[in-house]
């Protein structure tokens, strides 16, 4: 980094204010804001000039300057490479007379849906490849498969793409046995599928001309989608639509929901032309989710109701409001997931940072539970295709084990391993290490877990550089898993950190609470106060350590770098959140309404408005030095828009006192996943990793 560099793009200043609750403020790059961005995700060519101009300057400015790490770049995206079995499959799932699998050919991008006999009946047992995504994917700048439903009688298969990155779904039904897609073709889709029993329909949530999943509508197969029925809309612009069906194929779940408060109403697959009936009337601050258990005619229901960590309900499907209790709450236990078996509820729950599995057998009253040992793990629930089983598939990994699947009989207690992440170019679980740490809050009684992974070679005497992570947002968890691209930094010394900080659900509902709406500056002091943390404890020191996040997770280090600017050597936002006001204040885009439980509303709340504007990564940005930064953004992102970072980026190198570097890189044909294809996105995150290993001075 000691080279001369290129002269970055200095963004022109056009003065634009606003006044909400008797204060004004300037916003001097709002000019970034194109007024035709619903068109731009659609067609990317409709990118107003000076915007496309100004977004080309930038990475052309980034190229110019990460072009020394090259060597470098292509050697950690070689290594990423190297740990991903290329030509991997994921164990079968059962579903009827066939089992369901995806895979991935050596050198292909995109998987395959692929299915294989579980009879005799069928010649040869050969798997057919049902859908190809690579082949659907020719020609493309952008490719991303979405949502897929299998037809009961697994005759069809309904798929949905997305060309562009800006989550508008197109839906086409593929005839199995012709291998060929039916005419009907389904455009502005959420890439949500149920089927009726009959397949004579199918089932779908439509976006609106703000990107909101607000309608769901029912499609009768070889008919025009001008004629398709409305089924379910949702006219509160705060909530959005969602559509599931139960395993047992019977019902189709339509929630509306926002982030505190849901309302489920169901459908009988029987009688797709039926209305919906509505489980349980929606009351603000109450979520609930439902399973079905038709061995029992009932409903299972997941719900807040008088139980803050949450409980499961049971309902009688014919009386779907009148709950009863089946577990009851727990605190400091929350539950995640649950899913019902012809003779099992099984539920996924948290505890003191740690996920766990409990069963219930309907027979006999009795629970078992799952057991794991480390001391940071992740599992998560696979619940199947099928109702009528004995089997529950969960996958089960931790910083230093890649991901296993296994199949557990909940009969006879009998785990099963039915896959294994490979490793090809090699991996020693005994040559790392991993730790669960716990920093104290300042004046609080709590502590924030930390989970640490390292080489057994790396010095823990305070020399070690470190990344840490974090994401401290609507309740998401994140979680202490393998990933092969983390050792590509941990190989060179790095000590990988993840902060479960408050805003997240890994201490349970109360530990999310605490980080949002007008608590929202606890997630903040956490990701500081865990940083702060291993410099005290000689896990690191000042100044050698670059923070992570993205999207919301972006928030966080922004508003992090205004808190403690020093702690820090770079700093990585991918499509981060950080202009969260204007943001809040804009009820035109997609996701603003939906936010304001998780955020507040600055519209109608002079409160919210302060809150919000004192913590504000873009409103905050002060005459300082700033610490290396790089900030990556999707033009057809609907969630976190390309301006947000285009217009950080450029007051943030308008104000710092420093030299240091101030990076944007944005993504002319992709959304808020960046680049689509398995490789394609080794190859982003190779730029990322390359670049704080050069400020961290560690060049090979």
């Amino acid at each position: 980094m000691n080279e001369p560099r290129p002269r970055p793009p200095v963004a022109i200043k056009i003065n634009t204010t606003n006044t909400r609750h008797t204060i004004t403020r300037n916003d001097e790059y709002a000019w970034m804001r194109d007024e035709n961005w619903q068109e731009v995700l659609r067609n990317p060519d409709k990118l107003r000039s000076d915007i496309h101009e100004h977004l080309v300057s930038e990475n052309n400015y980034t190229d110019a300057v990460l072009d020394t790490n090259e060597a470098l770049r292509q050697k950690l995206y070689k290594e990423m490479r190297g740990r991903i079995k290329e030509n991997d499959t994921s164990p079968p799932t059962p579903k009827g007379d066939w089992a369901w699998f995806s895979e991935y050919e050596t050198g292909q991008e995109h998987q395959q849906i692929c299915r294989q006999s579980r009879t005799s009946a069928h010649a040869n047992n050969i798997p057919d490849i049902v859908l190809d995504a690579n082949k659907e994917a020719v020609g493309l700048d952008y490719f991303k498969l979405g949502g897929t439903a299998i037809s009961p009688r697994q005759e069809y298969l309904a798929w949905a793409h997305d060309p562009k990155g800006s989550e508008y779904f197109t839906l086409k039904i593929r005839n199995i046995s012709a291998d060929t897609d039916l005419p009907d073709t389904l455009t502005n889709t959420s890439g949500s599928v149920a089927w009726s029993i009959d397949t004579r329909f199918i089932f779908y949530i439509l976006l609106d001309e703000n990107h909101r999943p607000s309608k769901v509508m029912r499609h009768k197969l070889g008919t025009e989608q001008a004629d398709d029925v409305i089924v379910y809309e949702e006219d509160d612009a705060g909530f959005f639509v969602s559509l599931s069906q139960s395993r047992s194929e019977e019902l189709i779940f339509i929630s509306a929901h926002d982030h505190e408060t849901s309302e489920v109403h169901m459908i009988d697959a029987a009688k797709p032309e039926q209305k919906p009936v509505t489980i349980a009337l929606r009351q603000p601050h109450i979520e609930y989710d439902v399973s079905h258990d038709p061995q029992r005619n009932r409903l299972i229901i997941l719900t807040n109701k008088d139980a803050v960590d949450f409980r499961l309900m049971w309902a009688d499907i014919d009386t779907p409001d009148k709950w009863h209790e089946l577990v009851p709450h727990k605190k400091g236990a929350l539950i995640l997931e649950v899913a019902a078996y012809e003779n099992f509820i099984v539920w996924l729950y948290r505890e003191k940072a740690l996920p766990k599995i409990k069963i219930l057998s309907t027979e006999t009253n009795s629970v078992t539970e799952i057991a794991f040992e480390e001391a940071a793990y992740d599992v998560s629930l696979d619940t199947g295709l099928e109702y009528y089983t004995n089997m529950v598939r969960f996958a089960y990994t931790s910083m230093t084990t890649p991901r296993q699947i296994f199949d557990y009989d909940m009969s006879s207690g009998e785990r099963n391993m039915v896959y294994e992440q490979s490793v090809p170019s090699g991996h020693n679980a005994q040559d790392y290490l991993t730790k669960r740490l716990w920093a104290p809050i300042a004046n609080e009684e709590q502590e924030i877990p930390i989970t640490l992974l390292c080489h057994k070679d790396t010095p823990l005497d305070g020399t070690a550089p470190v990344l840490l992570y974090g994401y401290g947002a609507y309740g998401i968890s994140i979680p202490a898993s393998f990933s092969g691209n983390r050792l590509s930094l941990v190989d060179r010394g790095f000590i990988y950190a993840i902060a479960h900080i408050r805003g997240g659900k890994e201490m349970g509902f109360d530990w999310f609470s605490q980080g949002r709406k007008e608590n929202k500056t606890n997630s903040f002091k956490d990701f500081a106060a865990a940083a702060q943390y291993l410099i005290d404890n000689k896990l690191t020191q000042k100044g050698n350590i670059t923070i992570h996040g993205g999207s919301a997770g972006g928030l966080l280090v922004g508003a992090t770098l205004n808190l403690s600017p020093d702690l820090f050597c770079g700093a990585i936002a991918e499509v981060p959140f950080v202009d969260v006001l204007n943001t809040m204040l804009d009820d035109t885009l997609p996701l603003t309404p939906p936010e304001w439980p998780e955020w507040g509303n600055p519209i109608l709340s002079a409160l919210d408005y302060q809150t919000i504007s004192e913590y504000a990564p873009y409103e905050n940005i002060s005459e300082t030095a700033y610490p290396h930064i790089l900030a990556t953004a999707g033009l057809t992102d609907p969630r976190l828009t390309y301006w947000e970072p285009a217009k950080w980026v450029a007051r943030l190198r308008d104000k710092r006192t420093d030299d240091g570097l101030t990076l944007l890189r944005t993504e002319m044909s992709a959304g808020h996943g960046g680049k689509a294809g398995r490789f394609n996105q080794l190859e982003e995150l190779a730029l990322v990793y390359s670049f704080i290993l050069s400020i961290h001075e560690i060049n090979d």
